[in-house]
């Protein structure tokens, strides 16, 4: 079956654009012009979401807020198609849950590769081993990989896919500096352009899930993080 996608713009002829690319690579398409119609197309399922962010009455972060809240829609990857261009939009999209930032003007090719790049992520991550040994257990901390779940202190705590990955990877590598280049590499993938500011984003969300565990995570400046938890 091929994968679907959700092209949300208010803009026609950029629809339209990309509908007609993204189909010659077969991929099935749906459209939506406004925030309201792509929450009700979003039922649907789609393998991922092209969302633009400047929308008239709801705009593309008010949209992903109300995805995430909802169990049916909470995990789809959503690409930002945005003309703003300053950091803070960009820490704001990945803080509600965004995959990806894609600056227009809009380039075919780069949104073909975005899109590619998202569903081998995907793939990847759908063939982890049902196995023992991807239950991890750090002093109070306990990760179930699989199942994407997490226990601190015997109580259960919530992750964001991407929050939930970064922990994983830190906590397998935990005593080692990963620099914020490799994080982004093992988690986001090695053609994926986000900025090294992403990481901190994530950094700062998982440590204020971790209450008063935070400094489980340390912070080696100019480099990186290092989980540094006792096993």
């Amino acid at each position: 079956m091929p994968k679907t996608i959700l092209v949300v713009d208010d803009e026609k002829d950029i629809v339209d654009l990309l509908k007609y690319n993204l189909e010659k690579e077969r991929y099935s398409v749906l459209t939506a012009h406004t925030g309201k119609r792509a929450l009700e197309l979003a039922e649907k399922k789609p393998d991922l979401i092209l969302l633009d962010i400047m929308m008239p009455e709801m705009n593309g972060m008010e949209v992903v807020k109300e995805l995430k809240r909802n169990k049916k829609t909470e995990s789809i990857p959503v690409l930002f198609l945005t003309a703003k261009s300053s950091e803070t939009d960009e820490i704001v999209g990945l803080e509600l849950g965004a995959d990806d930032y894609i600056m227009k003007p809009i380039s075919v090719g780069k949104i073909l590769a975005r899109v590619r790049t998202a569903f081998r992520r995907g793939e990847r991550e759908t063939k982890m081993p049902m196995s023992g040994a991807d239950i991890i257990k750090v002093d109070d901390l306990e990760i179930n990989v699989p199942n994407y779940s997490a226990r601190l202190a015997h109580k259960d705590i919530a992750f964001p896919r991407k929050e939930f990955e970064t922990l994983v990877y830190l906590v397998k590598n935990r005593g080692r500096v990963i620099t914020r280049e490799g994080l982004l590499n093992a988690v986001w993938g090695e053609n994926v352009y986000v900025v090294d500011r992403t990481i901190d984003v994530h950094i700062r969300k998982i440590r204020e899930k971790l209450g008063k565990y935070a400094d489980y995570i340390e912070t080696v400046k100019g480099v990186g993080y290092r989980f540094k938890a006792k096993t």
